[in-house]
């Protein structure tokens, strides 16, 4: 830093904070560590007895903070989001619409190892639009060009962050069960699932109901794949019971199955596949319709934007993956799924 004359200040960076005291009216930071003096700031310092003032140099191999924190929101921002203000050398990012968001979390860490930087975001899965999403910003006031020329190179092209919109409308659902199906017990499993697919605005074309006969279960999946749905939920005869046939009738029905199982809890019975033309299939288990969230829960954001879940990142979600059955559920505010 240097001193020079607060007539000669304009364009240059404060180093510290400046207090202005008016007795009995205010007292604070008049301005603040990293201001860049303008013209009309000068008679304010001149009338607060400022007759010269601590500067940064101009070094031309250092950025200021509010330029540091532009690059590193260009290594995140990606379509559907919304830089806000730069306020004390951040930005947050919002998103513009519902949808997945999907962080690059190798990349993202990558560039967090790194000295005198930082981007921070939330987990993925189901944002909402206006949500925050990321924040970012240098530590210091000003920090070597190098450092984010060194970062950039760590990010590559392809920004950190995506959002994935919502492209799933409709669902096809199959319901098992021979006491469903004979009317000894009434169905209150595809109610819930509904419900839960109704906030995504993902609507019900057709609802089968069949015995416990695997034939008529792979009938009734591709029918409704005849109906051309978005995506078909299977509900019941999940279990390892002998009269179960729902796994059996997925794996039959043509889907390639990409994990039958999951590591939460609720929800150990899922099972998942995709079709060749990419329209998912999912095995719901009993506790779908009694939890308050299950696996379900945490896998459907990436199903309904689209976006294939492969066996690697389920056998991922087993850390995090147990519910804690609190009395007033907080989903997806919690650690469970994440």
């Amino acid at each position: 830093m240097k001193l020079i004359k607060t007539e000669d200040a304009v364009g240059t960076i404060l180093c510290h904070d400046l207090t202005q005291i008016i007795p009995g009216e205010y007292k604070g930071a008049r301005f603040k560590k990293g201001h860049i003096i303008k013209e009309e700031d000068i008679s304010v310092l001149l009338s607060m007895g400022k007759k010269h003032l601590y500067v940064y140099e101009d070094d031309k191999s250092f950025l200021h903070e509010n330029d540091a924190a532009k690059v590193l929101k260009s290594f995140c921002q990606n379509d559907y989001m919304k830089e806000s203000e730069i306020k004390e050398g951040k930005i947050e990012l919002t998103s513009t619409i519902d949808g997945c968001l999907i962080v690059d979390r190798e990349r993202l860490k990558l560039i967090n190892q790194e000295d005198e930087m930082m981007i921070a975001t939330i987990k993925d899965g189901d944002v909402k639009s206006g949500d925050r999403i990321a924040g970012m910003r240098v530590i210091p006031l000003v920090i070597k060009k190098e450092k984010l020329e060194k970062a950039k190179k760590l990010v590559g092209d392809t920004p950190l962050l995506k959002i994935y919109p919502y492209v799933i409308k409709s669902f096809g659902m199959v319901v098992t069960g021979s006491e469903v199906y004979n009317h000894i017990i009434e169905d209150k499993f595809s109610g819930v699932v509904e419900k839960k697919l109704e906030a995504y605005n993902v609507k019900l074309v057709k609802k089968i109901y069949c015995d416990d006969n695997k034939d008529m279960i792979v009938d009734a999946i591709k029918e409704l794949k005849r109906l051309q749905v978005d995506m078909i939920c299977c509900t019941g005869g999940m279990s390892v019971d002998p009269d179960d046939m729902t796994p059996q009738a997925i794996k039959e029905s043509g889907a390639n199955v990409i994990s039958y199982g999951s590591p939460l809890l609720p929800g150990a019975m899922f099972m998942v596949g995709y079709f060749e033309d990419s329209t998912p299939i999912l095995g719901l288990p009993g506790c779908v319709m009694y939890a308050a969230r299950t696996v379900f829960d945490v896998v459907l954001p990436k199903i309904l934007a689209r976006v294939k879940w492969t066996k690697e990142e389920l056998a991922e979600l087993g850390y995090g993956g147990l519910c804690q059955n609190c009395k007033v559920c907080h989903y997806p505010n919690c650690t469970f799924g994440k």
